[in-house]
């Protein structure tokens, strides 16, 4: 879960309502049952043993979790979901290690050095054997945000190529009426900035870190950014030289090298007549980078749905299965292995036991039902990305995806979060069946964080299908009020991407039995509702989802 908190599932999906409210089926409520604690946890202690060096993408741990993945799919009866009739949808990654020297930043007034890792994470943006700053101009350019329908634009027309933009993380928060307001958007998403500094034809973006702004300490960056990366093979679009993040305290050093004060330019930025701000001071630095290809492969079940029509659409379950592999810098005696039990081994067990109640089922649903384990999630959702852009069916007939990124470890909760709610119509559905549970359906709790955008049900959304992203809940069982929030900060700072996120006795598993068998009871609704799903008028994803549908119409080409 590329710097997603662990602790909470995420869950997408939509559905057009059938007439009346959504009902368990006596034969839906028995397959549930095969949703144990015990399922859950023997999947977790697996995926998550040290046999698999962490899961990292192209290793022997990558290779065994796929193998055992699509073991437990042919053990269910699930039938190869690949287009070349296996399990695996193989496809290649670029896997980049860069060894970055240090940044030296020179103006007339001096010069400011910073240091890898301490002060900076830089990894290259190029598929070479080299990426370099030669005195590259650094230029301040607020959020680094395009918005046509805000309004907006940080760059207004600067000339830019071959520059180094210095851009804030999150986006504006001091207008509730801009972006969201405190809820973080895709425009406050670090691809997001480094894909728009590439438009611009800038050689590097340097994106400052902030606890607050990023939702996550400087020691997520350094664990999640070092050492092997991972992209899919380079296409024809711009590409940044470098992409780097720095510290606050680290860009404060840079701009009172530039003469300027960085609260001061932050303050500038949160008003839309912000312009760029050059900084008259150049940018150098090299990263010597080891260049290989390497393989991976999502893993694809299918349970064909049983009425003749409807099963040529699809329910599209997913849960990334890998992780970050091994430290590369571990010291003697030191746990080097990110074991990822959380991240995502929990997700992936999650998944596994939706299937099992699916295929408990007397008869299959209406619609058929698509398991997805995608690869490199940690990587910037690249195994979704893959799938997203090679479906197995028009992504048009998927009616919904359910992405199950992490798990609920800390017992039942009287709550269950919809992340996204009142973006599609799943929202009646997911409160009929979470009213079945007992439970209440909350708004996005944490809702700075911008999560919709940060697991791999954003790469289906950005295809038209219909999305929404859930968390486990906060409100926990005889626990006082505020617990669930401090328990999930603590493990935020401790153990998220950290070799110490690992399967732990003192598991309570309740919560993700009841949030799991959710999971199958939405999706049970949505592969039997007569209609596919739709994204609420004027939602951001809706001009996707009727381009795939209209594309659907479009005669064969023979």
């Amino acid at each position: 879960m590329r710097l997603l908190p662990a602790l909470f599932v995420s869950l997408c999906s939509a559905s057009v309502l059938a007439a009346g409210t959504p009902t368990v089926t006596p034969q839906e409520k028995t397959a549930e049952q095969a949703i144990t604690a015990d399922l859950l946890r023997a999947h977790v202690r697996f995926l998550a043993s040290d046999l698999l060096e962490g899961r990292g993408p192209g290793t022997r741990g990558d290779a065994l979790a796929q193998e055992y993945i699509a073991t437990q799919f042919e053990g269910l009866g699930l039938k190869p979901g690949a287009e070349d009739g296996s399990y695996l949808q193989r496809f290649d990654l670029m896997g980049i290690h860069s060894r970055p020297g240090p940044m030296t930043f020179q103006a007339k007034e001096g010069r400011v050095e910073l240091q890898p890792r301490e002060d900076f994470i830089a990894v290259s943006g190029v598929q070479a054997p080299e990426a370099k700053l030669d005195a590259s101009e650094l230029v301040f350019v607020g959020y680094g945000i395009v918005a046509p329908e805000y309004q907006w634009d940080d760059f207004k027309g600067a000339d830019l190529k071959g520059k180094t933009l210095v851009i804030l993380n999150n986006d504006p928060e001091d207008d509730p009426r801009l972006f969201g307001g405190k809820a973080r958007l895709w425009y406050g998403r670090w691809d997001y900035k480094y894909e728009q500094a590439a438009k611009t034809g800038a050689a590097g973006a340097i994106i400052i870190h902030t606890t607050p702004s990023a939702g996550y300490p400087w020691q997520v960056v350094r664990t999640s950014w070092t050492g092997e990366q991972f992209e899919l093979p380079a296409g024809d679009g711009p590409r940044l030289q470098v992409k780097a993040w720095t510290t606050e305290d680290a860009t404060k050093q840079v701009m009172k090298l530039a003469g300027q004060d960085l609260d001061a330019l932050r303050a500038s930025a949160q008003k839309r007549d912000f312009r760029p701000v050059p900084l008259g001071v150049t940018l150098s630095l090299r990263l010597s980078n080891e260049v290989r290809r390497r393989p991976t492969a999502n893993v694809l079940g299918l349970l064909p749905g049983s009425d003749p029509t409807l099963a040529k659409e699809v329910v599209l379950y997913s849960a990334h299965h890998d992780h970050l592999g091994k430290k590369d810098d571990g010291k003697p005696g030191e746990d080097v292995i990110y074991n990822g039990a959380l991240d995502n081994a929990a997700g992936v067990a999650s998944m596994l036991s939706v299937a099992r109640a699916f295929t408990s089922l007397p008869t299959p649903p209406r619609r058929s039902i698509l398991f997805a384990a995608v690869a490199a999630e940690e990587y910037g959702l690249l195994g979704s990305a893959y799938l997203a852009a090679h479906p197995p069916v028009p992504s048009g007939r998927i009616a919904a995806n359910i992405n199950v990124d992490g798990g609920n470890v800390l017992g039942r909760t009287r709550d269950i979060t919809v992340i996204g709610l009142g973006k599609s119509s799943l929202d009646t559905f997911v409160t009929a069946m979470a009213k079945t549970q007992g439970r209440t359906v909350k708004a996005d709790q944490l809702s700075d964080r911008g999560f919709f955008y940060r697991s791999d049900q954003f790469n289906f959304a950005r295809q038209g299908i219909p999305a929404a992203y859930f968390g486990s809940g906060m409100d926990f069982i005889g626990r006082p009020e505020g617990w669930g929030k401090a328990q999930r900060g603590q493990w935020e700072a401790k153990h998220y991407h950290q070799p110490s996120d690992e399967v732990r006795p003192e598991w309570d598993l309740s919560g993700a039995v009841e949030d799991t068998r959710l999971f199958f009871l939405v999706g049970a609704q949505v592969a039997k509702a007569p209609r596919m799903p739709v994204w609420n008028k004027g939602d951001e994803f809706e001009a996707a989802r009727l381009k795939s549908l209209e594309a659907l119409k479009a005669p064969a080409v023979k």
